[in-house]
Formats: C-alpha cells, sequence, structure tokens
C-alpha cells in the first residue's frame, strides 16, 4: 500500500481541524470557523497528518486491518493545545501570599516588601539544574493531561548571569527528555533584583550583557514593562540589544499600568505583546494595524481577585489577533489547564467556545512563530492530537473545572490514554 499510514484515528464525531490559516492568525469572522468535520478521521505517517477527511473516505482510501487504528466514536476532538505564556520553571511556592491577598493585600505591595517574584527568586536560585529539571518534568506532565502538547517556558527567576543561564539549560534539558514541544524565552529583565534595587539602570545593563549568552538556549527575549517593572526606557534598550542579536521579541505589558509599552513592541515587531488587561482604546486600534498576537492571560485577575480582564470582545471587533494562554507561575496564576483559561475566555471575556479554542491552538502557535507545525489538523504538520470525552465542542468550556481530555497523541505516538501518561 502507498504511503501506509503508522495509525487511523476514525468515526471522531466532532473533529476540529481549526485548518487554513498556517500563514496569518485567525481574526475577525476567522475566530469563528472551527473547521469542523463530522465523523471525520485522520491518518498519520511518521508522526505527521497525511489525510485529514471523514471515516468514510478514509475507508476507501486504505485497508484498516494492516494499520494501527484507533476509534473515537462520538467523541470530538481537536490538535492539542498550545500554551503560549508559562513560568514553568521554578523553585518554591507562594501559597503564603495567596492568603495575604485573600486578607487585603495587593500584588505589589507584596513585591514591594520582597515577595512575589523575588520570593520565587531566591527560591529558584537555591536549586541545581537537576532538581529543577526534576520539578519542572512534573508540571509538563501534568500539562500533558490536560491537553497541552505545546508549550512556551521563559526564564526570569534568575536575575542573575549564572542563574538565568542555569534555568535555560534546565529548559534545553526538558526539551531532550520530554515530548512536549518546548520553546525557550529569555525573560531576564523580569523584576528588578534585591541587589540592584536603588539602580536598576545598571540591571538593565546586565540584562543587555546576558542577551549574547542567552542566544545560545532561546528563541525570543521578553521585558516585563509595567509599573513596579522595567519603564518603556528601558525595555527599548534590550528590545534593541536583542533585536540586533537575532532575537524574536515579545513583550509583558499593560497588566497592572499603561506606561507606553505597546508602542515599542509594535515599533519593534514583536511578536506577542502579553496580559493587556488594562489596554486603553486607543492603543487597541494602534493595535489594529500591527502584526503582534495578544495574547491574553485571563487566570491572572481571577486568581489577583480583581475584575481587570482584557477586552477580549473590543479587540477581536477591531481584528486583533487573540491567544490565550495559562501564564502558570507560583505567584499569580498556579494553574496550568488550559481548559479553564478557555471558560475564563468566555466567563469573563466574552469570547465565544469557538473564538476561545481557536485562541488555545493556531492562534497560540502563532504566538510562538510555530504555526507551521502546530496549532490545527492539517496535513504535513505534526500529529498532535488530543480526544476529549464530549461529543460536543461546546461542552470542552461548559462542564468546567474538570479535565475532559481522554487522549492524548503527539508527533503521531499515543503519550496519554484514558487519562493516564503512557510511559
Amino acid at each position: 500500500m502507498e504511503n501506509k499510514p503508522d495509525l487511523i484515528i476514525y468515526n471522531i464525531g466532532q473533529l476540529l481541524t481549526i485548518r487554513g490559516t498556517t500563514q496569518k492568525p485567525k481574526v475577525l469572522r476567522q475566530m469563528d470557523d472551527l473547521g469542523i468535520i463530522e465523523d471525520g478521521a485522520v491518518a498519520v505517517k511518521d508522526g505527521k497528518f497525511i489525510h485529514v477527511s471523514n471515516t468514510i473516505e478514509i475507508r476507501k482510501r486504505y485497508e484498516f486491518g494492516a494499520i494501527k487504528t484507533f476509534d473515537a466514536s462520538g467523541k470530538a476532538a481537536m490538535p492539542g493545545f498550545v500554551d503560549c505564556h508559562t513560568h514553568s520553571l521554578f523553585g518554591g511556592n507562594r501559597a503564603a501570599e495567596f492568603v495575604e491577598r485573600i486578607q487585603g493585600a495587593t500584588y505589589l505591595e507584596i513585591l514591594r516588601k520582597g515577595g512575589g517574584i523575588l520570593s520565587t527568586v531566591n527560591n529558584t536560585r537555591k536549586l541545581s539544574t537537576e532538581e529543577l529539571t526534576e520539578i519542572t518534568q512534573k508540571h509538563l506532565d501534568s500539562m500533558l493531561l490536560h491537553g497541552t502538547t505545546t508549550v512556551e517556558i521563559k526564564s526570569g527567576y534568575g536575575l542573575d548571569l549564572m542563574n538565568e543561564i542555569k534555568i535555560l539549560k534546565s529548559i534545553r534539558e526538558l526539551q531532550k527528555t520530554h515530548c512536549l514541544d518546548i520553546v525557550p524565552t529569555f525573560l531576564g529583565a523580569h523584576a528588578i533584583p534585591v541587589e540592584y534595587k536603588h539602580d536598576p539602570d545598571a540591571y538593565v545593563d546586565l540584562v543587555c550583557d546576558m542577551l549574547p549568552f542567552a542566544k545560545e538556549y532561546a528563541v525570543f527575549c521578553d521585558v516585563f514593562c509595567d509599573e513596579g517593572a522595567f519603564n518603556a526606557k528601558q525595555t527599548e534598550k534590550i528590545f534593541h540589544t536583542a533585536r540586533n542579536l537575532g532575537f524574536q521579541l515579545k513583550l509583558h505589558s499593560n497588566e497592572f499600568k499603561d506606561i507606553g509599552g505597546i508602542p515599542l513592541a509594535i515599533k519593534y515587531e514583536a511578536v506577542s505583546i502579553e496580559h493587556l488587561d488594562h489596554v486603553t482604546p486607543k492603543e487597541i486600534s494602534q493595535l489594529s494595524g500591527s502584526k503582534a498576537i495578544c495574547v491574553l492571560l485571563p487566570g491572572i485577575p481571577l486568581f489577583l481577585m480583581k475584575d481587570t480582564y482584557a477586552p477580549a470582545k473590543e479587540m477581536l471587533e477591531k481584528g486583533l489577533a487573540i491567544a490565550l494562554a495559562t501564564d502558570f507561575n507560583p505567584g499569580t496564576c498556579p494553574c496550568l489547564n488550559m481548559q479553564i483559561m478557555i471558560t475564563l475566555g468566555s466567563l469573563k471575556m466574552s469570547m465565544t467556545p469557538a473564538q476561545a479554542i481557536n485562541a488555545a491552538t493556531i492562534n497560540a502557535a502563532h504566538a510562538l512563530s510555530m504555526a507551521h507545525r502546530v496549532g490545527s489538523i492539517e496535513e504535513g504538520k505534526q500529529a498532535d492530537m488530543i480526544i476529549l470525552d464530549i461529543n460536543d465542542y461546546r461542552q470542552l468550556s461548559y462542564y468546567f473545572g474538570v479535565n475532559h481530555v481522554q487522549t492524548v497523541i503527539k508527533n503521531g505516538r499515543l503519550v496519554v490514554d484514558n487519562k493516564v501518561l503512557v510511559k
């Protein structure tokens, strides 16, 4: 048999292909289109999709008896989630701060006392590369069980050359040993470390000096341009240096306040601008002419007990390309379940389930410059696919707080079967 598949998955009740926008992200009405095939089927060979159609067509093309098959009768299936913004590699936890916030303390108050990011920096610096790798392996396993097949991991809990490189080395080790696709981002400009508290510009110089070393490990350079972090002038200096070294750029911006980060991101052609909880109507208009993906992180205001969710509906109406991610981290969103983010996208940001799913797959892939490989079920792309224990995609966000992912296929290989990791 010519081009015999390694695997056929068939009888899929709803196959969400998310097809057709590999070159550019989905915007406007495209966000409502999931490319659904009823009674769908896929054929996989050498870790890639070679045929995407319905079950009748696949049966006509291939002799099932000689091929490994998977019957997904009545299930909904879709591409694996692409979690395009996480801080998954860290030491310790901040459960005590969680209690402080419940009792009335704000995020910035905790940070000014040496808590927040600085607390995690202290805990992360104490751990070896091997210890960090072991801890993060467990996080990645949990992500996989919840349907994430591609993840970005930022550094930023080292804040000096030795510890930032230690984190990036740990990410590289995980790239070798874990089945998830892991995209590394250098975020040395995550916060001003204690030792530079009185001379933040000197720390900006240090970040610029770190960049040539980080380039060996990281694809992207990110900067946290916001109140309590780095100002626009400092951000531009880092962006300018990073771009000259060949980094693709990302920006944390408008999580707490607008301090001028968005015009910089547009000027330097950042691939993505992330958070945007306090984006203004003027900035939305500016972004409508930009190619940047707007990565929204609804888990943050939920966990910080705020009602400052990014205005996704207005952004979609203006034609902005929107992605969703967890921002999994120990302080402001200790949640690594993309299904919860899809629910929050609907409940808190007025996104339809279809819009949220597109934002969590193909548009998130664009935010990582990975849309040519992942984010949709199309011939020639990686066979990354999740099968859900629901029969209608709308139930993914409707029945919230439970894990709907029953099966995960990664690069054409079964890695989660009946909600259990396959070792």
